[in-house]
């Protein structure tokens, strides 16, 4: 699955969060993704993103509908990595007793219009020669130039990456409770995999621009369920800070290697889901037994 920076609904998992990090999100151009989604011409380009647009319609004309579902994602055992239409469906289905018989009438029949859009895209994209860069550290990527604060007001620049062989990003906030619920899980991870040369990175979204009672709450919330690695605080107009915002669902993981480049999909769904933890977990490994073999 595509990473989705320009869903427009407001998630019901974000009603806590603050308007800087929880708006409905812009329409931007395809070509603003992290992943490398391949179109020859210009033209083509212009029709994915027309087609992403009719997805994000959709999103918008249901929003109660497919608020509601994507908050549920974390209790889904759907694979985010193959065709979105797929996933949706698994996701919708999966919690079916959760909605209402007309609530799954409308996001049966979207999902099914989405899967005719994905097919198109699908050929859009197969029809392109993709550019693949020898050096992923010539990839695109929200963390080049690299900017942050921890929680003690201590600076932090890309060479938290590059002090890395794999950087594990958990974007989460305070009022999320399956980002709470997964906040020890993700310490235990910190602990496995540091001297493996990996480092879990925590951004909640609610400390941006260096919001001080955000941030006096989330230092409360960590202790409390005794996660010690480091969190930080964005800047909200940054590269990162806008890729943050435009996060679809909590709690969501990436992986980033030390160019800064993010590797794989978003991972969504908390790791204190044991299934969850060992897929993560493997995901890590494969890019440190990368790195390692460089």
């Amino acid at each position: 699955m595509k990473t989705r920076k320009n869903i427009i609904t407001v998630l019901t998992l974000c009603a806590a969060l603050s308007l800087t990090a929880c708006t409905g999100k812009e329409t931007k151009d395809t070509t603003d993704t992290q992943t490398t989604d391949a179109a020859s011409t210009p033209e083509s380009s212009s029709e994915i993103n027309d087609l992403f647009q009719q997805e994000n319609q959709l999103f918008a004309d249901h929003q109660d509908e497919w608020n509601k579902a994507f908050a549920m994602a974390n209790k889904s055992s759907a694979d985010p990595s193959g065709n979105y239409g797929d996933y949706l469906a698994d996701l919708v289905d999966s919690n079916k007793d959760e909605f209402t018989e007309e609530e799954l009438e409308v996001l049966h029949k979207d999902i099914e219009t989405i899967r005719g859009i994905e097919e198109k895209i699908a050929a859009l994209e197969s029809a392109g020669t993709p550019e693949t860069a020898a050096d992923s550290s010539d990839a695109d990527t929200p963390f080049k130039n690299f900017s942050a604060t921890d929680y003690d007001g201590n600076k932090v620049d890309d060479s938290l990456f590059s002090n890395n062989a794999v950087t594990v990003l958990n974007f989460w906030f305070t009022g999320c409770k399956p980002c709470v619920g997964e906040l020890s899980k993700l310490n235990e991870m910190n602990e496995a995999i540091k001297s493996m040369g990996g480092e879990v990175v925590g951004i909640n979204t609610e400390t941006f621009d260096g919001n001080e009672s955000a941030i006096k709450e989330a230092k409360k919330v960590l202790k409390s369920q005794g996660a010690k690695y480091r969190n930080l605080s964005l800047t909200s107009d940054s590269d990162a800070g806008k890729y943050a915002s435009n996060i679809m669902a909590f709690p969501t993981t990436v992986l980033v290697d030390r160019n800064g480049n993010i590797i794989g999909e978003q991972f969504m769904g908390g790791v204190d889901d044991q299934k969850n933890y060992d897929a993560l977990m493997k995901q890590i490994k494969a890019v440190i037994d990368a790195d390692s073999a460089k």
